[in-house]
C-alpha cells in the first residue's frame, strides 16, 4: 500500500482539500489529483458507486499521487473492513453519535492489539501477499485513517466523549445534516449550526484531532479554514461538472 502522504500532511498541520467522488469513470479521479488535490472521497453512502467501482477508483488515485478515502454507508463492521481492504487510505463513517459508537468504528478499522478487524493478507491493502506477511497488519494500523462524522445535535452533545476515543484521526462536522438535525434542513449559515460548528472545532482540536467539514464554496472553505479546520471537502464531481457547464452556457449564449 503507498505511503498515505494525506496522514502526514494533517500531522504537519497543513490544510488539505478533495472533492466528494460519486462518477465511476476513473479519468475524473485521475484529473482531480493531477489537478493538485491532496485526497478524494469516494462516496458509497449517497452515490451510486459497487465496491468493485471502488477499489478501481483507490487505484486510478493513487496512481496520480492522490489518496482516497472511502465513505461507507454505515457504522458497520464489514463495511468499513471492506473499504480499507481494497487500498483505502482511510475509511470515512457517517452519523456517529456517542463515544460507544466511535469506538466501534475504530475496533472494525484497526487490526489487534487496536481493534478486531477480519484478517485476509490476500487483499489489495495486504498487497496480495506479494511482499510477504510480516508486519502488514502494524503497517495498516499505521497508515489508513480512521474518519467519523459527527453531523447531529446528539453527538455535538456527547462530543467532549467522543474526542477522547484514540486512534481517529480527523472528526468530520456535517453542516447539512446538523442543519437537518436542529429542524431546518438545508440551512447551513443559520447561526445555529455555525455556533454548533464552531464550538465543536474548538473541542476537537483541543484533543488533539484534526476536524474536517464540507465547504460548498471558497467562501465557505476559507471561513472554516479560519477557524481551524484542516480537511476541507469540497463539491462533488457532479457539482463541479454542473457548475462548468451552467457557465460555459452562459458564456455561449452570452
Amino acid at each position: 500500500m503507498p505511503r498515505n502522504a494525506l496522514k502526514e500532511k494533517l500531522s504537519r498541520g497543513e490544510t488539505v482539500f478533495g472533492p466528494f467522488m460519486n462518477c465511476s469513470y476513473g479519468a475524473f479521479i485521475e484529473i482531480v489529483g493531477l489537478a493538485g488535490f491532496d485526497f478524494a472521497i469516494i462516496d458509497m453512502e449517497h452515490g451510486p458507486l459497487s465496491v468493485e467501482t471502488a477499489e478501481d477508483l483507490c487505484r486510478a488515485a493513487q496512481g496520480v499521487g492522490l489518496d482516497p478515502i472511502v465513505r461507507v454507508r454505515k457504522n458497520d463492521a464489514p463495511q468499513i473492513q471492506r473499504a480499507l481492504d481494497i487500498g483505502a487510505a482511510g475509511v470515512q463513517v457517517p452519523q456517529i453519535e456517542t463515544r460507544k459508537e466511535a469506538e466501534a468504528v475504530v475496533r472494525a478499522a484497526k487490526y489487534q492489539p487496536i481493534g478486531m478487524r477480519g484478517i485476509s493478507p490476500y487483499t489489495r491493502a495486504g498487497d496480495y501477499t506479494v511482499y510477504g506477511l510480516e508486519g502488514f497488519t502494524d503497517r495498516l494500523n499505521e497508515e489508513q485513517m480512521v474518519i467519523i462524522h459527527v453531523e447531529g445535535v446528539r453527538g455535538l452533545e456527547n462530543l467532549d466523549e467522543i474526542v477522547q476515543v484514540p486512534h481517529i484521526d480527523v472528526i468530520f462536522l456535517g453542516p447539512y445534516d446538523l442543519s437537518q438535525s436542529f429542524g431546518i434542513p438545508g440551512q447551513v449559515n443559520d447561526p445555529r449550526v455555525v455556533k454548533g460548528m464552531e464550538e465543536a472545532v474548538v473541542k476537537i482540536r483541543a484533543a488533539g484531532k484534526a476536524v474536517g467539514t464540507f465547504a460548498g464554496s471558497p467562501e465557505a472553505a476559507h471561513r472554516w479554514m479560519n477557524v481551524g479546520v484542516q480537511y476541507i471537502a469540497v463539491t462533488p464531481d457532479v457539482g463541479i461538472f454542473a457548475q462548468a457547464c451552467r457557465e460555459l452556457l452562459a458564456q455561449l449564449k452570452g
